[in-house]
């Protein structure tokens, strides 16, 4: 048996606060943002790329609030190869327990032709930023930008340029995810072999997943010695995504075998997370992702479900409690009480505060009187329930009728409180959630433009809740709205009247700037 504390260690960088939520649609509210970062701290996570400090000043205070608060992980922000990005970085991350500033510039010839610079002005470029990083922090990442697409004699100079001028880790990104997996080993060989000063440091590895092949590449350049991963959960990023965390952790555990590498990571809370950040970035996960997808335990085939019930290792590789999925689905109804409900959720991973628990048991007991059976799946959608009226919130739902119909006109008869007052319209649409948002525009008008409108059903059956998602765009300015409700309709309503009620937060927010 193979002795783990013997084994190398990989770090797990995660970069869902920065590269993930660069996913257009995908931004993240200040206080969604404290609450991932949490979560990764909790589970384990080494490094947390918690943002880009210099790209505004809501980035920057998330950052500087995240490097106050984390217990565990380094944080670490992002900044160009200029020194007031670097020096705006130092300013966010400085107050962290473990900081780290990690500094960039493209390499390969087609970004090199971006800042207009010859090898060598690069090279010097390279020189004096990271060695104004290493003046300010004694932890500092450095990226030669596309670095699958730099040629290796360049590659080499560059990085080995970045290590005398101070840089503790070397993350090598395949940007544009155009590199495959024996490349990947490859070129962090070759950084080894060839580099001085190269086994001096920690090289890491950073993919997207534009062909497909951004686990394979990740765990590849660990093959070649890389011995950290960049990575998000459920894979979010740019384009087609980046390396997902809970695929690298789980190849690693379950492939102890030929992979000999160990993280720190606490499995048992990956499921919990990957909802969580699905729900927060409104980028639901498909049914048949590794890992985390909803069929990925699934077993609908004759013969596959006749191997299970004789022994659960015939189809399954790794237990589902593995990744924090409980092991049974406990059903509740409308006679089980506030204990049990608490008991259930602390099991699928929410401990919740005496008035949180007061106001989810309201719901839940709601629910359970429109539906006869309540799964998992119901009660983490309730908990995550963000179109839920806020007493505080602006514009409140408060009663919606909709008349619809192959004969009829699609009318919806919507009263909604808005500050003190009701306000109630009747309007008509191309369907009934189209004809509730008109009512909702003519009630309270806005120039703000719908980009994404999504029903999820969160369990089978025709009782069902729907999950509504809601991306709305108001002067560059992008939120998600959502809500979860029997009636979909309904649903569309909350989830609809929750983004506009962001978007009034974000007007505030940026009125004193525009002041200024």
């Amino acid at each position: 048996m193979t002795d783990i504390s013997k084994q190398d260690r990989v770090l797990i960088f995660d970069t869902t606060l920065r590269d993930g939520e660069q996913s257009p649609g995908a931004t993240m509210s200040h206080n969604e943002k404290l609450e991932i970062a949490t979560l990764l701290d909790d589970m384990g996570v080494d490094i947390i790329e918690a943002g880009f400090p210099i790209a505004s000043e809501g980035d920057f205070k998330a950052v500087s609030e995240i490097a106050q608060r984390s217990k565990n992980s380094v944080i670490c922000g992002l900044s160009r190869a200029v020194f007031k990005d670097i020096d705006r970085c130092w300013e966010a991350v400085k107050h962290a327990a473990q900081p780290r500033i990690h500094t960039f510039i493209g390499t390969s010839p087609q970004h090199r032709a971006i800042p207009d610079l010859t090898k060598e002005q690069m090279i010097e470029r390279i020189h004096e930023t990271v060695t104004h990083a290493r003046n300010l922090c004694d932890n500092i990442q450095w990226s030669p930008m596309d670095a699958t697409r730099t040629e290796d004699d360049y590659l080499c100079q560059t990085v080995e340029t970045a290590i005398k001028a101070g840089a503790t880790t070397i993350n090598i990104p395949d940007t544009v995810g155009y590199t495959a997996p024996r490349e990947s080993a490859d070129i962090i060989r070759m950084l080894l072999e060839r580099v001085p000063g190269a086994d001096e440091i920690i090289f890491a590895t950073h993919c997207h997943n534009d062909l497909g092949m951004a686990t394979a590449n990740a765990l590849a350049a660990v093959e070649g010695g890389a011995r950290q991963i960049e990575c998000t959960i459920n894979g979010l990023g740019e384009r087609a995504g980046n390396t997902a965390l809970e695929e690298v952790v789980m190849a690693l555990r379950v492939r102890n075998d030929i992979m000999p590498y160990q993280t720190r990571i606490d499995t048992t809370k990956i499921m919990n997370l990957s909802r969580r950040v699905a729900t927060v970035s409104g980028f639901q996960v498909q049914y048949n992702k590794a890992i985390v997808g909803k069929n990925a335990f699934a077993h609908e085939s004759g013969i596959h479900q006749d191997g299970m019930l004789k022994s659960a290792d015939t189809f399954e590789i790794m237990r589902p409690e593995d990744v924090g999925l409980s092991e049974t689905n406990i059903v509740m109804g409308k006679h089980s009480g506030r204990a049990a409900l608490r008991s259930k959720l602390a099991d699928l991973g929410y401990e919740l505060a005496d008035n949180q628990l007061k106001d989810v048991f309201v719901r839940f007991k709601e629910l359970a009187d429109r539906k006869k059976e309540v799964y998992d799946e119901d009660l983490l959608a309730l908990v995550n329930d963000e179109g839920t009226n806020a007493a505080n919130d602006h514009i409140q739902v408060k009663s919606l009728q909709v008349i619809c119909g192959t004969s009829e006109p699609q009318t919806a008869d919507l009263t909604l409180k808005i500050g003190e007052s009701e306000h109630q319209y009747k309007a008509t649409g191309d369907g009934p959630v189209d004809a509730t948002f008109n009512a909702v525009k003519h009630l309270f008008p806005h120039g703000a433009h719908l980009q994404l409108y999504q029903v999820h059903a969160v369990t089978e059956g025709t009782d069902a809740q729907a999950t509504v998602t809601v991306r709305m765009e108001e002067n560059g300015k992008i939120v998600t709205g959502q809500s979860a409700d029997t009636d979909t309709v309904v649903a569309s309503a909350k989830a609809y009247v929750n983004a506009l009620n962001k978007l009034l937060v974000r007007r505030e927010k940026s009125a004193p700037e525009s002041a200024a």
